[in-house]
């Protein structure tokens, strides 16, 4: 992800001069030509690195600095001083920023050297607060999340927004992983810090979702004894994650798109406003374009909402990561239970690839939690669900013809490849276990 750097700096020529230099090495450079339109920036949007001189009219450097950290957690600073205000800038570094550079500043390299270890060492504490977080609360590591070739451009478009503010639409069938989609942007974002809380429209009774949501105050309703608060005030200075959002209600549709509008709701028989200072991310499994044409989705809100869609693949299309994706879940509950387990053989893994997981990484999980409880050393076909090892009925037709198509595909590419299977399953686009899975079933043996 390239990195966003803010130059305040007041003088026009010296502001350019750094522009030049870091433009050139790639970063993403906007400039300010002084601390006040520096902090409106910064309200605005994410940067990894601020490089501000320390003397301007107006906010100074170091006051840019302190502005930020009232607000949370800064990015790095660097403050550019000239050699009469080092011991200042000295005493800025004790307060917390990063580093300083001197005027005048002849030498480019002194400024990519300086750059180069502020965001480096930036990198580092939060890829080790992130991991520490994402320990924490119980996450796989990003690598499990997002593994297969088919999550290279979700982890990119995660990584992308998370720094922001922006809404998020995640959308994907049950069981592909939407909610830990959701708690990596939190945990990676500035809103971290905050709560992250989740909200299962489809698990709450009509009846009650508006106050869960919103909260209500005392006596607003037979049985409310006394105020509560709603999620969304629990959300605050954090992220709230509606899922199955295209369950919602369409009277609780509206009051939903008031907040993504206002920013602010009030409690169910209350009257007071009360600032939503929440990142709304939702996530559904319905085509919400067709229930807007419909009319059981509201055109303005599924406008609101899908400001960043992300699209989640299913297992079927991850087959590169099932693998890797069972092999954390057999570790996973191979601890919890205490069991000794070295792996999954190969005729089981080899099927395990071969499988539609109908149900996704869900149905995966499942599958390995059963299989470490009915397991020995090694995870085998005795240990799946019947579902996963249950043959076609015999009287399929269609599966018959189905099979045989795929069977003389398979050996036309293994012809025009030499009987090399290696190649032939990189050409198929499916793993060499899988591949000498299917020959053996087909009663073909032998070969590299």
């Amino acid at each position: 992800m390239t990195a966003r750097i803010l130059i305040v700096e007041d003088d026009n020529t010296f502001r350019g001069f750094l522009k030049t230099i870091l433009a050139a090495e790639g970063y993403e450079v906007t400039e300010a030509r002084d601390g006040d339109e520096a902090l409106a920036l910064l309200v605005r949007a994410s940067f990894d690195l601020v490089i501000s001189d320390l003397k301007m009219p107006g906010l100074s450097g170091i006051d840019l600095f302190r502005a930020c950290r009232e607000e949370g957690s800064p990015p790095p600073f660097i403050l550019i001083t000239a050699f009469g205000t080092i011991e200042e800038a000295v005493a800025a570094v004790k307060e917390g920023v990063t580093d300083f550079l001197t005027k005048p500043l002849r030498d480019p390299d002194t400024l990519r050297a300086v750059v180069g270890r502020a965001l480096a060492a930036s990198r580092r504490d939060r890829d080790y607060l992130t991991l520490k977080e994402t320990e924490a609360a119980g996450l796989p590591p990003q690598e499990v999340i997002f593994a297969g070739a088919a999550m290279a451009e979700v982890r990119r478009l995660v990584e992308e927004v998370a720094p922001t503010m922006a809404t998020v639409l995640i959308q994907g069938e049950s069981g592909t992983g939407k909610e830990l989609v959701a708690r990596t942007i939190h945990l990676l974002s500035p809103r971290r810090v905050g709560s992250f809380v989740p909200v299962n429209c489809a698990a709450i009774p009509e009846t009650i979702l508006e106050s869960e949501l919103f909260g209500h105050e005392r006596g607003a309703f037979t049985g409310a004894l006394q105020t509560r608060r709603g999620k969304f005030e629990l959300a605050q200075g954090g992220t709230i994650f509606l899922d199955e959002i295209g369950e919602m209600p369409l009277p609780l549709q509206a009051k939903l798109l008031r907040v993504l509008q206002e920013r602010t709701f009030e409690r169910v028989g209350g009257s007071r406003e009360i600032r939503a200072d929440v990142r709304i991310i939702a996530a559904t499994n319905r085509n919400l374009a067709a229930e807007v044409v419909n009319r059981t989705f509201r055109e303005d809100l599924y406008y609101r909402l899908n400001v960043f869609p992300i699209n989640l693949p299913p297992l079927r299309e991850r087959r590169d990561a099932i693998e890797l994706l069972a092999d954390h879940f057999l570790r996973r509950f191979a601890r919890q239970t205490g069991k000794k387990i070295r792996g999954i053989d190969r005729e089981a893994l080899a099927l395990m690839e071969e499988y539609g997981w109908p149900g996704n990484v869900r149905e995966l999980q499942n599958a390995l939690e059963r299989a470490v409880i009915l397991g020995r050393e090694m995870i085998a076909l005795r240990d799946l669900p019947e579902t996963i090892v249950r043959k076609p009925e015999a009287g399929s037709g269609e599966i018959s013809v189905l099979r045989e198509v795929e069977r003389e595909t398979i050996l036309n590419v293994l012809r025009e490849c030499g009987n090399n299977r290696r190649l032939a399953a990189e050409r198929l686009g499916i793993s060499k276990r899988t591949l000498q899975y299917r020959l053996k079933s087909y009663g073909i043996v032998g070969g590299d």
